[in-house]
């Protein structure tokens, strides 16, 4: 099959998503994103934290609307279909994971403007190329029989697998910091669920979300998407569990970073 569409805007715009996605990718071995564990105080400006991730991730929900409903596809039921798995996840992602984050009080803002940009462009990019694949199925291959396509149907799986995974590893996270009690520690050793065996059960989560998504949607849309996702938390990921280790002298030692039993 054409994997390209033949529409010179769009094609531009997703060979763009594969050239910022190898950046990420080679990017990640050198450094990481200075935002949560890893945020300094000390180098550039820095936001709120929660205004900073709703400010990263707003571009996906509002492009992706323009976009897709820009589209003549719109209504069809498998764009209906994929357009409310990608409500689903920046709705959790872009609205409720922010307004959820517990903050010491007092302590500085350490979300930086620099991943505030790049996160941007990211989520941009993101609505911009499935809104409008979505909205426009300029590959003809979203008719009523994809919803029942093993490729669809597996990928849908795969992807409310890794969401559940997400979901849950973050509410364990959030819930370390007793909302009463917000600034009795910063860090604590989470437990349970995927943290039984990972030290990023959400990362690992995200990850297989965004597979499940690119399988689901079967288009370079949702590669560029796995691939910028991976290059930022697989390092991400080693970086966390090494920072654990060190910081903790009891943390569980047979605790992967990434993937159980394995690494």
């Amino acid at each position: 099959m054409d994997w390209y569409t033949g529409n010179t805007a769009y094609d531009t715009v997703l060979t763009i998503g594969f050239a910022f996605a190898a950046f990420v990718v080679v990017g990640g071995f050198f450094a990481q994103s200075p935002y949560g564990r890893f945020a300094s105080t000390g180098i550039g400006f820095n936001l709120d934290t929660k205004l900073g991730w709703w400010l990263m991730e707003i571009p996906a929900t509002v492009i992706f609307a323009i976009c897709y409903l820009a589209g003549p596809n719109r209504f069809e039921p498998t764009s209906l279909a994929l357009a409310a798995i990608w409500v689903l996840h920046y709705g959790n992602r872009g609205w409720f994971f922010p307004l959820s984050i517990r903050q010491m009080p007092g302590k500085r803002s350490s979300f930086n403007i620099s991943v505030l940009a790049a996160g941007m462009f990211v989520t941009a990019l993101h609505g911009y190329l499935n809104g409008t694949l979505f909205g426009h199925d300029y590959l003809d291959q979203y008719g009523p029989e994809w919803l029942t396509d093993p490729r669809f149907l597996l990928g849908l799986v795969v992807y409310l697998g890794g969401f559940a995974l997400l979901v849950r590893s973050e509410s364990i996270v959030r819930n370390l910091r007793d909302k009463n009690d917000p600034g009795a520690a910063e860090y604590r050793i989470p437990h349970g669920a995927g943290f039984r065996f990972v030290s990023s059960p959400a990362y690992l989560g995200e990850l297989i979300a965004w597979a499940g998504f690119a399988l689901a949607t079967w288009s370079l849309a949702g590669v560029v998407i796995f691939l910028i996702t991976a290059g930022n938390l697989v390092p991400r990921a080693f970086a966390t569990h090494k920072w654990y280790r060190e910081k903790f002298a009891d943390y569980p030692a047979d605790r992967k970073a990434l993937i159980p039993f394995v690494v």
